[in-house]
């Protein structure tokens, strides 16, 4: 449990990541649904004018008979899909299958092509044998709870195979949405804390869908179609966001729909001053709560106190929080109490949950706006409803079997306690430099026996090419254990005297 202390600090503004980091160690899902932060707008405040657009444009696109709806189909009776929490199995700690998620097999001709992708630092070669595969313990996916592999999430996706094969193959607007896609949205909102939710074929989709449909509220109220510099969107976004969130930003501004203010990363008191300065009626921020390539959080009490401030529309990409932060995996958002606080949260299904497809968690009216004119929804066939039942079923799982949530965190520490560092959540991003020197970190780690990618540009800027390990709960303690003594054939981890950073050994 948390103590009063660490409260108090999580309440303070101005929080920088040495405090965040020191914290979420040991804070992470525990904080859960306490109210931390707690901050609303009076319907007087700027923030109200946003419902007032959104609803505007509902109302434009009404009376051009260009609003859409989802249809379900039954494909059983609706009565029949209930997905009752009972029925799914679950266990009281890690089972031998879940191994399977972190334990992967590559044969030889494989291997030997991705060594000779990699530079080779010298030292002795490894035996070559054609006849055998090679054991590879996988510290580079987003599976972070392990439930991809999970017995109830398998038998759901069989269930649903057998019966409905893939399930009407269209987009959601024509045959593709069915009562298995409905009671899968209603999961979601129930918890991400919103209103409603749409169901996205990815991630990248729901992030395009959404800034598609938000830059559509400036041509929709314009008048003649083209919106003035004043009516447009101005849209902020941290210099570290996910190419999606980038692709959509682009896809808005192409449209002239918006103009684009990019703050330093993570760096609060740039963007108040950005903020300060755009005379824009209509202010959008948009962020990743965690972020994919640097393992760090957005600071997201100051984010809502901003809002408070400027009264912009806050969206958030909760991707690689959702099911990993929270009691009940509802994200960083959760953790820190100020669901209501942020008007768009944005997931993924292909981390955490451990299958694939993407949602928008909102209200009806922004639900309604998305499906009417997020071009990547529209115009994307919807997701296989055996992925949907697997989806559904991740979710229960993830609810009952909380261990998982307390097992990933745990090898946070583990890798801390190991290294001395203070990374702050299952990402950890070890820094190196030139793409050569990851490149042959890369191949040191696959030889050792890890699947370590090294990423390089365009993913990260030059010159910061890096190491970008993953942690899950199917991991064990002397799975890290193995990791760090591998690791520390290629880096340098600081003394205890010294401060948390690292070196390579060039």
């Amino acid at each position: 449990m948390m103590t009063c202390n660490r409260c108090a600090v999580l309440q303070g503004e101005g929080e920088k990541a040495a405090r965040l980091s020191s914290l979420f160690s040991t804070l992470r899902f525990r904080l859960g649904k306490s109210r931390l932060i707690s901050v609303s707008l009076s319907p007087r405040q700027p923030m109200a004018l946003w419902d007032q657009w959104v609803e505007a444009a509902l109302v434009k696109l009404a009376s051009k008979n260009l609003l859409r709806s989802t249809r379900p189909i039954s494909l059983t009776p609706a009565a029949a899909v209930h997905f009752s929490a009972d029925e799914v199995e679950t266990f009281d700690g890690p089972r031998q299958w879940d191994r399977s998620s972190v334990e992967v097999e590559m044969d030889e001709r494989t291997f030997r092509e991705w060594l000779s992708e990699l530079p080779d630092p010298g030292g002795e070669s490894i035996a070559k044998d054609e006849n055998v595969s090679r054991k590879l313990l996988l510290f580079s996916g987003n599976d972070y709870l392990g439930l991809s592999s999970h017995p109830a999430v398998r038998k759901a996706a069989a269930k649903a195979a057998q019966e409905h094969g893939m399930g009407p193959r269209g987009s959601a607007l024509i045959c593709g949405y069915s009562n298995y896609h409905m009671l899968l949205e209603a999961s979601l909102a129930e918890l991400k804390n919103k209103e409603d939710c749409l169901l996205c074929p990815t991630g990248f989709a729901a992030n395009v869908a959404f800034m598609s449909a938000l830059g559509s509220i400036c041509s929709l109220l314009a008048v003649g179609g083209r919106p003035s510099e004043d009516q447009k969107i101005a849209i902020f976004s941290d210099a570290l966001n996910h190419a999606s969130i980038i692709d959509g930003i682009r896809l808005v501004e192409r449209q002239q729909e918006a103009e684009v203010f990019v703050y330093r990363h993570r760096d609060m008191v740039h963007l108040n001053a950005l903020l300060s300065c755009c005379k824009m009626a209509k202010k959008v921020v948009i962020t990743d709560s965690l972020f994919s390539m640097d393992g760090d959080f957005a600071p997201i009490s100051d984010l809502v106190e901003l809002r408070k401030k400027h009264g912009f529309l806050l969206a958030i990409d909760d991707a690689h929080s959702t099911l990993v932060c929270g009691e009940n995996g509802g994200g960083l958002l959760e953790v820190y109490g100020c669901e209501s606080d942020v008007d768009i949260c944005i997931g993924t299904l292909s981390k955490a949950v451990g299958c694939l497809g993407g949602f928008v968690a909102c209200s009806n009216k922004w639900k309604q706006l998305i499906q009417s004119r997020g071009r990547s929804f529209i115009f994307s066939t919807s997701l296989p409803v055996p992925i949907v039942a697997a989806s559904h079923a991740s979710l229960v799982v993830a609810r009952k079997e909380k261990w998982r949530r307390t097992a990933i965190w745990s090898r946070v520490d583990d890798f801390n306690a190991l290294t001395r560092l203070n990374i702050t959540s299952p990402i950890i991003s070890l820094v190196i430099g030139s793409e050569k020197a990851a490149l042959c970190a890369s191949r040191h780690m696959l030889e050792s026996g890890f699947h370590i990618t090294a990423i390089r540009p365009p993913t990260v800027p030059p010159n910061s090419c890096r190491l970008r390990i993953t942690l899950s709960a199917a991991h064990t303690f002397e799975d890290i254990k193995k990791l760090v003594a591998a690791l520390s054939l290629w880096f340098v981890f600081p003394a205890a005297d010294q401060n948390a950073q690292i070196a390579p050994k060039l």
